[in-house]
């Protein structure tokens, strides 16, 4: 009698161990479980925003306003008008003008410029001479468009997107009351999306011709 007692007393410890050791396991497996989940959910996330900012950075680095000239009007001694020379960046989507702002200053003053849309000139409308083109009044404190080349035609006065191999010039009238030699100029033209166009020279001692070559 006292045998199988003993019997019985160690058959319901092994069955109590066992329970206790499948509690273990199934636990561990909830927590791996629920562990697994949240990695899967972390690295999508950090998924989704790498290629987010992958994107971004290409489009920041990738794309924007490239300045290829900068040229000043010479009117008795002081440059009135200033003709800024812009094409998108290699590999650029399509800029929109429209939103792009030109920031410049001559160390004294800073003016930042918008669109105006009936400052806008056409390359069929130049006649060869870019400063006889419309440009915006000086009270307006506003940049126009001349157009030179846009073979596909995207470059419009309501529409002025500008893409791979077009050529426009943006059309600053006297902003500084005329510019004087020996100035520092300096500045930028900001697109929605990419890299800006920098502006920087500084002014001839003197103005000996009609239009001077300043970037």
């Amino acid at each position: 009698m006292g045998r199988k007692t003993k019997y019985l007393t160690e058959r319901k410890n092994i069955a109590a161990i066992g329970i206790g050791a499948m509690i273990v396991f199934i636990a561990m497996v909830l927590v791996a479980g629920i562990a697994a989940s949240v990695l899967v959910q972390t690295s999508s996330t950090l998924e989704m925003q790498a290629l987010k900012t992958g994107s971004q950075t290409i489009g920041e680095v990738a794309s924007g306003i490239m300045i290829e000239g900068v040229e000043g009007y010479n009117a008795s001694g002081a440059l009135t008008k200033l003709a800024i020379e812009i094409k998108p960046r290699a590999g650029s989507p399509d800029v929109d003008l429209s939103t792009a702002i030109v920031e410049i200053s001559d160390s004294e003053t800073k003016y930042v410029l918008e669109f105006d849309s009936t400052a806008f000139t056409l390359s069929n409308e130049t006649d060869g001479d870019v400063f006889s083109c419309t440009f915006p009044g000086t009270a307006t404190h506003n940049f126009g468009i001349i157009v030179l080349q846009d073979a596909d035609g995207s470059c419009t006065s309501t529409n002025p997107i500008i893409n791979f191999g077009d050529h426009v010039v943006l059309a600053l009238s006297d902003a500084f009351s005329g510019i004087s030699p020996r100035t520092d100029v300096f500045g930028q033209v900001i697109s929605e999306e990419g890299s800006p166009g920098i502006i920087g020279f500084r002014t001839p001692e003197s103005y000996t011709e009609a239009i001077m070559e300043l970037q």
